[in-house]
């Protein structure tokens, strides 16, 4: 791989990580609430993302900058299941499930839906 890809991974993974702190931050600051609200956004968003980047036939390198660097530091599963963790030892249980499942079945609507307006364009 090409040296400048490395560098563009590693300033597109910067990028996508302050996306995800903003965002979350801005979520965070607006919606009181158990449910981790602003990791699910980034998560089912960034999932959205990936799957037009797949229907999108985004390929190679761009790929590797615009999918792994970019979305893959901007979207997190060790956050996720921190909070769900963090669900479980404050013993709120239903919040647990729905953070589990609702995050799940968005994420794979989500990534379908987004395969299909990239293949569509």
């Amino acid at each position: 791989m090409p040296f400048y890809i490395w560098i563009g991974v590693a300033g597109l993974g910067g990028f996508g990580a302050l996306g995800r702190f903003l965002i979350d931050g801005a979520i965070g600051s607006r919606i009181e609430s158990d449910f981790p609200w602003g990791t699910f956004v980034i998560n089912v968003s960034g999932s959205f993302v990936l799957g037009f980047l797949a229907g999108y036939a985004v390929s190679g390198n761009s790929l590797v900058l615009a999918g792994t660097a970019t979305i893959g530091s901007y979207t997190t599963f060790s956050t996720w299941m921190l909070e769900t963790n963090r669900l479980g030892e404050d013993d709120d249980r239903l919040v647990l499930v729905a953070n589990v499942i609702g995050s799940l079945v968005a994420g794979v609507l989500a990534a379908f839906a987004g395969q299909k307006v990239g293949h569509t364009l």
